[in-house]
């Protein structure tokens, strides 16, 4: 061990730097549909709903896979998910504009983008970072996710001036080449466990006195427990961290979704309403980074609650925003969407985590993100139901503030806190 204090640095951080890049690339590659969508509507003269749906298509592939990579997770290890991933992405963007037919985009953009995508995205991502970190997880994991924000600054607005120039084809080839030469490379030097290398969990500084292996452990009987998927679904806490995640992906993407439209329709130009959606990604970076720190001293729950607050504060704006249009509520939407709503994906990893810790976690991981993608499908296609049948966003935003509380209260009584408690309360709990 007194070799290993001489490294300079805990390998973890090198993992954490790769997946800001991947998350950074990765998931906006998949965001980029939005900015494809329009001139591939104008190229093939298809209906609207038709081309739309190969994102939705996207969303329910990714579903349909979810339980699978965590599975080959556990099995085979983050490099070559990732990897295998990465390849499919590449494919879809490559194949995408050859495509004549719909079901040719379905394939390429739909599936292979949208399969891909689910690796080396959040899911992928939460598979293994959990294990390298303990103390600083929520910090960790919300680094590498704060990459979505920054990538959002970066590659959407250099696509669109591909795709200004050069046309959608020019661009998903270029985006295609970006993602292999950018994450393949990197990826490659992904380890499963801090263990392979002759590491500890968050390095060196775990050997502390008041921090030693399974010092955080509040209840025993749980935590000894050998937890498989099928155990795992025989738990209340289970279910209700499906629950907390469905509906918390579910205002998420609805507001995401249907926000743009709303606030053009209530009066604001498309430039200030594409602002505010470009500026939620920008004030998330901070916020996440911020909440995933905080988690780690004050405990996931608090932090969910927190990034759920964010989504009840950001409807209220929204409502008010209708018969009140001043600009101090467009921004207050903007920084409790983005600095407190996007925090969710801070503790989204290591809430299951530290209740589900084992060999399987990553097969129990992907039946939770299941839910979280069913929410985050589920969300948009209802608020444009409720749209359609009332006229206005407005029932829609009330379901959504519930949905909120129920979010909150579901990972409350799920409890993370009574099975391992984060660094800053088991210092408490050995001061005391």
């Amino acid at each position: 061990m007194r070799r290993q204090q001489r490294v300079p640095f805990f390998y973890g951080w090198v993992l954490v730097a790769i997946a800001f890049l991947t998350m950074a690339v990765g998931v906006n590659a998949r965001t980029a549909f939005s900015l494809l969508f329009p001139p591939i509507l104008r190229d093939f003269g298809w209906d609207s709903g038709v081309t739309a749906g190969v994102f939705s298509f996207g969303f329910l592939v990714s579903a349909v896979v979810t339980p699978f990579v965590g599975r080959l997770m556990d099995r085979r290890g983050p490099r070559l998910v990732i990897e295998l991933g990465i390849m499919a992405m590449v494919a879809g963007f490559l194949l995408a504009p050859l495509a004549r037919a719909p079901w040719q985009l379905y394939l390429s953009l739909g599936a292979l983008v949208g399969g891909g995508v689910n690796c080396l995205a959040y899911t992928g991502q939460s598979l293994y970072l959990t294990r390298w970190f303990v103390r600083r997880r929520g910090l960790a994991l919300s680094i590498a996710f704060s990459g979505v924000g920054f990538g959002s600054i970066v590659l959407l607005p250099w696509l669109q001036s591909v795709i200004e120039r050069g046309g959608w084809r020019p661009a998903c080839w270029s985006l295609g080449i970006v993602i292999l030469v950018l994450l393949a490379p990197p990826n490659m030097l992904l380890r499963r466990r801090p263990e392979d290398m002759g590491l500890v969990p968050d390095g060196i500084e775990t050997m502390r006195a008041d921090w030693a292996p399974g010092h955080n452990v509040v209840d025993a009987r749980w935590a000894t427990i050998d937890w498989t998927l099928a155990r795992a679904l025989g738990t209340a806490r289970f279910w209700w961290i499906a629950i907390g995640y469905f509906c918390g992906l579910f205002v998420w993407y609805g507001l995401q979704v249907h926000q743009t439209k709303y606030l053009i329709e209530i009066g604001l130009s498309p430039g200030a309403a594409a602002w505010a959606l470009g500026a939620v990604s920008l004030v998330a970076v901070p916020g996440q980074i911020a909440l995933g720190h905080l988690s780690d001293r004050i405990g996931r729950e608090w932090v969910w609650a927190i990034g759920n607050g964010g989504f009840i504060l950001c409807c209220a704006a929204l409502i008010l925003l209708r018969s009140t249009p001043l600009p101090l509520l467009l921004y207050l939407m903007v920084v409790v969407q983005g600095s407190l709503g996007y925090g969710l994906t801070s503790v989204i990893g290591a809430i299951p985590a530290e209740i589900f810790e084992g060999q399987n976690y990553g097969s129990i991981f992907g039946a939770v993100m299941l839910a979280a993608i069913l929410g985050g499908a589920t969300g948009p296609w209802v608020t444009g139901v409720m749209y359609d049948r009332f006229g206005t966003y407005l029932p829609a935003f009330a379901l959504s503030m519930v949905l909120n509380l129920v979010s909150a209260l579901a990972i409350w009584l799920a409890a993370p806190r009574k099975v391992r408690c984060v660094a800053g309360r088991a210092r408490v709990s050995a001061a005391d």
